[in-house]
């Protein structure tokens, strides 16, 4: 990308994230600019309390445990709504299983006692996210903040490039007619019948029958519509995979009309910014949390940090939460819980493992255009032999904020699937450049959980884990669902009340 369209697209990302027009294009209402945003609430210290047993201020409508992200977003959507909201995290720092830490506390995590190379410069240059996902421009999550007004307290920068892994290089992810006839992932026949596949999509409105062309994708699936366009495997995979982001190929049989919605709201993100749909926060995914903590204490939330919650308290006659208590006894009353799975081992199963390398490189990976930041996946049909799970690659820099000058934080994920999870990042570590451009590595394995029920019987509801991709969109799917769940209605997006 061209270095005046990289600052038209950063300051389109953050002029339209806190812009006044941005807000009145979702909810066709003038507001006052926000005031300046107050500080980080300083959590309770877990010894406070009124009286000899209880905790905090004793009474609250909910208690959220842990403080990552999903778990932060629901906190600053309760608070929203009204509801008073203790949230309590075991740990002393904010983040979880997602927290950001410094290259001293990596080495110290990951490592047994090895020294940080000099090359690497000042440790606390770096901030490395442990669950580091990219953010859909026009995706939910950016509804999400929004709606609740966490953007003011946050700065985004866009993300320099979207790539797909075919052949033996990545390459730009197609999403456009013109992108197809450009595209060299493409045969010439395949171009025309791409060419025409994206023209239908993004011409496409569900409520206008003109742009249906006949086409039900109600009841139409997703690989009749692949059909319809006689559209090769190859490139189905690439639309599935790089633009409407499903882990499996099970949308296919599915009615055509989610995909068709996903590959454009791809395609909006691109169209507004240019190089790529996805956003990331300055200094990295730490900064939500911070940003949800601001907006929690805003409307009254406490947190409490260093907080050890031993038990989940229910009322005998109803069967329902109705508190929690912690180490020393004391206790909180409230009407709902959510927490994580680490808070409920007893009530989540887990579903497959994790395997996640971050790596310190000196230079970003080749074939991306000297993209600074960038995602590269690689479709599981694509890696030899074959898998069952895509690939992901993530790699951000010094303009993120999130390592020292020079310097490139890369994330390589998948899904485990063998007894040797180490060896199935192998494809994903070959496009970063070898031995000879990655400094330092570390590579962990983390189940995968999720609950066993949906938590409307007794009022404690469980998020589930994080999976491999390095993209929001699931993990906002479940922040939704708890939403609805939690209250028996979705959630309303696109206004500020």
């Amino acid at each position: 990308m061209q270095p005046a369209e990289a600052a038209l697209g950063q300051r389109a990302v953050q002029e339209e994230l806190t812009s006044e027009a941005y807000h009145e294009a979702l909810e066709a209402e003038t507001s006052p600019p926000p005031p300046p945003p107050p500080p980080i609430p300083e959590p309770v210290i877990a010894s406070d309390g009124v009286g000899d047993n209880t905790l905090a201020d004793g009474t609250y409508d909910a208690v959220i445990l842990g403080t990552g992200l999903t778990e932060c977003i629901l906190s600053g959507l309760l608070s929203k709504r009204g509801l008073r909201v203790l949230h309590v995290d075991r740990n002393p720092y904010y983040g979880g299983a997602c927290a950001s830490l410094d290259l001293t506390q990596m080495y110290e995590r990951f490592t047994d006692g090895a020294l940080i190379p000099a090359e690497l410069g000042n440790p606390r240059a770096y901030n490395i996210d442990l669950v580091p996902k990219l953010i859909m421009a026009t995706g939910q999550l950016v509804q999400i903040l929004l709606h609740t007004d966490a953007t003011k307290y946050l700065e985004f920068k866009l993300v320099d490039g979207s790539f797909v892994h075919t052949g033996d290089k990545p390459h730009k992810v197609p999403v456009t007619a013109m992108d197809a006839l450009r595209s060299s992932l493409f045969s010439l026949l395949e171009k025309n019948r791409c060419r025409q596949f994206f023209s239908y999509i993004n011409a496409y409105e569900p409520d206008d029958a003109a742009t249906h062309n006949k086409l039900d994708l109600h009841k139409m699936s997703m690989r009749e519509l692949y059909d319809y366009f006689g559209l090769q495997d190859t490139t189905r995979t690439l639309v599935g995979h790089a633009l409407a982001l499903y882990r499996n190929d099970a949308y296919v049989d599915a009615p055509a009309l989610e995909t068709v919605l996903r590959v454009k709201m791809y395609a909006r993100g691109i169209a507004r910014y240019g190089s790529s749909p996805y956003i990331y926060p300055q200094y990295g995914l730490g900064e939500l949390p911070q940003a949800f903590a601001r907006l929690s204490a805003v409307h009254g939330g406490v947190y409490m940090l260093n907080a050890n919650i031993e038990r989940v308290l229910f009322d005998e006659s109803t069967g329902r939460v109705c508190g929690v208590c912690d180490a020393d006894g004391r206790r909180a009353t409230c009407h709902l819980v959510v927490g994580d799975p680490s808070y409920f081992p007893d009530r989540v199963t887990r579903t497959d493992a994790v395997v996640r390398c971050y790596c310190i490189l000196r230079a970003p990976p080749e074939h991306t255009r000297e993209s600074h930041s960038c995602q590269i996946i690689l479709p599981h049909r694509q890696v030899r032999p074959p898998r069952a799970h895509d690939i992901y690659v993530l790699v951000l820099g010094h303009t993120h904020r999130v390592a020292a000058p020079g310097k490139y934080i890369a994330l390589v994920s998948t899904t485990v699937e063998t007894d040797a999870p180490a060896q199935e990042v192998e494809p994903g570590l070959r496009l970063l450049g070898g031995e000879s451009n990655i400094v330092a590595r570390f590579v962990t394995v983390d189940d995968v959980y999720e609950p066993v029920d949906d938590g409307r019987r007794d009022g404690v509801f469980v998020s589930k884990s994080y999976d491999a991709t390095t993209h929001f969109e699931t993990a906002t799917a479940d922040v939704l669902d708890l939403y609805a769940r939690i209250f028996g209605e979705p959630l309303v997006l696109g206004g500020r009340t």
